[in-house]
């Protein structure tokens, strides 16, 4: 057997949430191309259609399976529908999730509703995800989980409290679980994602990449080739690793990328 083919995920079937587009699109599609039949997953079923055309143009198996990821009945159906569908899940890649409402204004202007509404969407549906395919997981004696974090996830972020918060525990949840079903050939690994700007807004917003040591954001299409290694053969030996790819950011310390924003408090000076 050869490096490459070790990177091969012939016969395997990944369920990847958040896929209808961005980051997850590009992961549904490399993961295709690497030989894995896909079920994307999202909350728009045209985009996941879509995504799912394609896999198939590839060569490959693939379902559209409608989900919404805070919803753990919802949840639940997803997986169940994946394995009626394609039969077996070997990979979970949860991408789903972001930024939610009230994120972005201080602790004391936040509700508890729009707190619970972006822990949900960010660390309880990884919770809710990785809990539905452990048993099939267990039962096939083999499994790669794979999360996506945040470098906000490893520092904080003035008035980011949710998101910040949130994707820490993912990070440290990766890890625990790992502990626990490390020694059940199931591996899970979580990626820390920089700046991948979906908007020209986005890029304008976060200075044009400038801050960035190697002076330029991520693509999308850098996503796809990382995670595919991590829930590959080749990757069998790594497990509760957080893979930092953002261009260098972290590893300034805790004023990353060479900028720290000064935003006044409503009522304060400057």
């Amino acid at each position: 057997m050869t490096v490459l083919d070790r990177l091969r995920l012939d016969g395997r079937v990944a369920l990847i949430t958040g896929s209808g587009r961005g980051l997850g699109r590009a992961m549904a599609l490399a993961f295709a191309d690497a030989g894995a039949d896909v079920v994307c997953s999202a909350r728009t079923q045209a985009e996941i259609d879509a995504v799912a055309d394609e896999v198939r143009a590839k060569g490959r198996r693939a379902a559209a399976v409608r989900a919404d990821v805070t919803d753990s009945a919802s949840v639940e159906r997803m997986v169940e529908r994946s394995l009626a569908e394609l039969g077996r899940i070997d990979i979970l890649v949860h991408n789903a999730g972001g930024r939610t409402a009230g994120d972005g204004r201080p602790l004391h202007m936040i509700s508890e509703a729009d707190w619970l509404a972006g822990i949900d969407a960010n660390l309880t549906s990884a919770v809710s995800c990785i809990r539905a395919v452990i048993p099939p997981m267990l039962e096939q004696g083999r499994g790669k989980i794979l999360t996506t974090a945040s470098g906000l996830g490893l520092r904080g972020n003035r008035d980011l409290n949710m998101y910040t918060a949130a994707k820490a525990g993912v990070i440290n949840l990766t890890r625990s679980l790992a502990l626990s079903y490390g020694r059940h050939n199931i591996q899970i690994n979580t990626m820390a994602l920089g700046l991948f700007p979906q908007t020209e807004a986005q890029a304008t917003r976060w200075g044009g990449g400038r801050y960035i040591p190697v002076g330029r954001f991520g693509t999308t299409w850098e996503i796809g080739p990382v995670a595919v290694f991590l829930c590959s053969p080749a990757a069998d030996g790594i497990n509760g690793a957080v893979i930092v790819q953002d261009g260098g950011g972290l590893a300034g310390g805790v004023t990353p990328f060479g900028w720290a924003p000064r935003i006044p408090l409503p009522g304060a000076s400057a």
